[in-house]
């Protein structure tokens, strides 16, 4: 007799990284996201632990989209024994040709660092994975289309919807068990509705258990972000500095660029070089050129023109380390878009190391800043960044704008949740920090009248 499907939060439960959901049903295990933990110092050390599960015993890994905290678990998966599939969107899976590759080689790049300079504890200070790894890992995706249900292992069927959050970004409904079957929902990351570039998120209309993300679950985005923007550009075209901004590559980046070059258009903004400091950003814009079924309308008909969506008028793209380095050289104005979005690492490093000593810099940090990590110590005016192994004066002015963010804000989590025409069994709060998860279950309980609690580590439940 087949037994109830069990669901085991194996991350993003209490936190807003490593998102990991383990799907039992019988003998058949499936993986739902395979994402590494980051920010906090204890959260990174779970990378490097035992895992929680047999890889060689997952029949399957679903996948919600390619950000690293989603996906970037997959060649330790994949090296520890897993010969499954990993199914994706078309999106996701040319995004994580560059994403993976990106992460084993900053990884490795990070460990010769620490041998070279000896501030590793570790002799020799080894990378988590490298790029062999992540070769590995990519020969196992197997893109699906959206709106077309399809088999996943044994017992469970899943279809992907658009989730509006970064290009390829699904949410991912998965049907479990044969008989009579439990319709689990995963909101994935969920984007928000009336951004450029994407498709705003696709309704859901039922589920009889509902994972959804909280990110934001404590608050709304400031309706001020582009008019913000605009008063930094411009101050730092007055004042001939340098504005640096730690962006991810996949979506924050393209969106600024779009936001830059629409402002340009408009004459409210000076024409400032912009330079786009990421090689796997440069990547991700022509991906996202590649793939009109995420377009919305605006960006349809750009394309249609033949004009770069995706380009300012004083543009230049950054692909070489010399390059990078060079740009310290250069004096304002100027903008300087570099990956990663909480300064955690990559090349932005570089240019804050050079530049937070600057008083007339400033760091614009364009949405959420995960505890633990140096965007986050910026935001909460640390006076100095350890980088690189030395101690780096703050000097530099520091802003945030979160209306930037690709993620849903509480007031729009909750627009997409009343699209269900009537309310999941049990919905579980996840992808949140503490304060932010249980504010949106208390707002669940008490607005919507949903069972909602939020998730907790390495706890299972029945679906």
């Amino acid at each position: 007799m087949s037994q109830r499907p069990i669901l085991r939060f194996l991350g993003a439960a209490g936190t807003v990284t490593g998102a990991k959901f383990l799907i039992r049903l019988d003998d058949t295990r499936v993986l739902l996201d395979c994402g590494l933990f980051q920010g906090q110092k204890p959260l990174r050390l779970r990378n490097w632990s035992a895992m929680p599960f047999d890889p060689r015993g997952l029949a399957a890994i679903v996948l919600s989209h390619a950000h690293i905290d989603h996906s970037g678990y997959l060649p330790l998966v994949v090296r520890e024994g897993f010969r499954g599939p990993v199914y994706c969107t078309s999106g996701t899976a040319d995004l994580l040709e560059i994403m993976l590759r990106d992460s084993a080689r900053l990884q490795e790049e990070d460990a010769d660092r620490a041998n070279l300079h000896g501030y590793s504890k570790h002799r020799p200070a080894l990378p988590l994975y490298g790029l062999a790894d992540a070769e590995a890992a990519l020969r196992r995706l197997e893109p699906r289309a959206y709106g077309a249900e399809f088999d996943v292992a044994t017992g469970v069927c899943a279809l992907f919807r658009r989730a509006g959050h970064i290009l390829g970004a699904a949410t991912v409904e998965l049907r479990v068990g044969a008989r009579s079957p439990a319709r689990l929902v995963y909101s994935g990351d969920l984007g928000r509705p009336g951004r450029p570039i994407l498709r705003d998120p696709e309704p859901v209309t039922a589920a009889d258990v509902l994972l959804v993300e909280s990110t934001y679950g404590d608050r709304t985005h400031p309706t001020d972000a582009v008019e913000r923007l605009t008063a930094l550009v411009r101050e730092t075209a007055e004042r001939g500095s340098a504005l640096l901004v730690p962006a991810f590559a996949v979506g924050r980046t393209q969106e600024l660029v779009w936001t830059l070059r629409r402002l340009e258009d408009e004459g409210r903004v000076p024409s400032l070089p912009v330079y786009v400091d990421s090689p796997m950003a440069i990547a991700a814009t022509d991906v996202y050129c590649r793939h009109p079924e995420d377009h919305d309308l605006d960006m349809k008909l750009l394309m249609d023109t033949k004009r770069c969506p995706l380009c300012c008028r004083t543009y230049t793209l950054v692909r070489s380390t010399e390059e990078s380095r060079a740009l310290n050289q250069l004096a304002g104005p100027m903008i300087v878009i570099a990956g990663s979005g909480m300064a955690t690492g990559g090349r932005i490093l570089h240019h804050l190391k050079q530049r937070l000593p600057d008083r007339n810099t400033t760091v614009l940090l364009p949405g959420f800043q995960a505890a633990g990590t140096r965007g986050r110590s910026l935001q909460e005016g640390a006076s100095h960044l350890r980088i690189h192994g030395a101690d780096v004066p703050v000097n530099a002015r520091i802003e945030t704008i979160d209306g930037f963010s690709a993620h849903a804000d509480r007031a729009e989590i909750l627009a997409w949740l009343r699209g269900f025409e009537r309310p999941p069994r049990q919905t579980w709060v996840v992808h949140g920090e503490p304060a932010a998860a249980a504010a949106l279950a208390a707002t669940l309980r008490d607005e919507l009248r949903w069972k909602a609690d939020v998730a907790t580590d390495d706890v299972s439940v029945e679906l």
